[in-house]
């Protein structure tokens, strides 16, 4: 969430205050859509899912406090079409629509139904869960265990050699666009070690001088991406054929169709193409 001299415009919360107000800011998940106005601009103040006669609602998780507003999300089942006046809109849409803050907190808000939706019985036990008071949690009142969100951490990685940079397209991806390389953590190990296995794994290359840089929840669908940048060691490109149907080296005057500011990827991009081209920091 953004930062204003030092003070969150978000606050979280795991439970509902005494001193709920009777409206607030409503995100109303349909897997990974929201419910938005026609115009696509931030859910506005509603009194709930019912307010818009919306039936098969799921019980609303509590997010917290942008600025005065208590915010809620709540599951809505998947066969409903949109009210009057609103339409559903897929969370990669809104990146490109709203504020970064505004777009974060909607994702929260999918990730956090959708982890209600899929730890409503207990993984050890088989009871019905419940949510544990004070913290984001569901507990089994069976056999204690407590089941937290879940997130995947995974790293991204700009690998550079002189003034290009490594570009690949992997077989998921759609219009002919590269990106830079990523991959999921694997157990026992640490950020570092998942970048040196994944680069090797996936173009056969060795690299260097590993720099952290930052990171970003990625709710697709939860996953939190720690980007870095490197520098080319040793080793000719060879894409897995797998993953990666295509790499190579690009230039900054010369790059394919690549991702857009919104994702870290389009930032590690965007921040290497200025260097290279000796502009000043945005």
């Amino acid at each position: 969430m953004r930062y204003e001299s030092g003070v969150p415009t978000f606050t979280h919360l795991y439970s509902v205050p005494d001193d709920a107000p009777p409206t607030g800011r409503w995100y109303l998940v349909r897997r990974d859509e929201i419910l938005v106005a026609e115009d696509t601009s931030v859910p506005a103040a509603i009194k709930g899912p019912e307010s818009l006669d919306l039936s098969g609602t799921e019980e609303p998780v509590v997010l917290g406090w942008m600025d005065e507003e208590l915010c809620w999300a709540v599951g809505i089942d998947h066969s409903l079409a949109a009210p009057a006046g609103y339409r559903w809109a897929a969370l990669r849409e809104l990146g490109g629509a709203w504020p970064t803050d505004e777009w974060a907190l909607a994702g929260r808000a999918v990730q956090l139904v959708e982890w209600r939706r899929t730890h409503r019985y207990c993984g050890r036990c088989g009871a019905l869960t419940e949510p544990s008071p004070g913290e984001r949690a569901m507990r089994c009142p069976s056999c204690g265990l407590l089941a937290f969100p879940r997130l995947s951490p995974a790293v991204i990685v700009l690998i550079r050699k002189d003034d290009q940079v490594l570009l690949a397209a992997n077989r998921s991806f759609r219009g002919g666009m590269y990106s830079i390389l990523a991959g999921f953590v694997e157990p026992g190990e640490n950020m570092e070690e998942t970048v040196h296995r994944e680069v090797f794994e996936e173009v056969g290359i060795e690299v260097k001088n590993l720099r952290y840089v930052a990171s970003q929840p990625w709710p697709f669908p939860h996953s939190l991406m720690i980007g870095y940048t490197a520098d080319w060691a040793s080793g000719e490109i060879r894409p897995d054929g797998d993953e990666i149907i295509d790499a190579g080296w690009y230039s900054v005057d010369d790059l394919p169709p690549i991702p857009p500011p919104l994702s870290i990827a389009g930032r590690l991009l965007n921040e290497w193409a200025r260097e290279v081209r000796g502009d000043a920091p945005a």
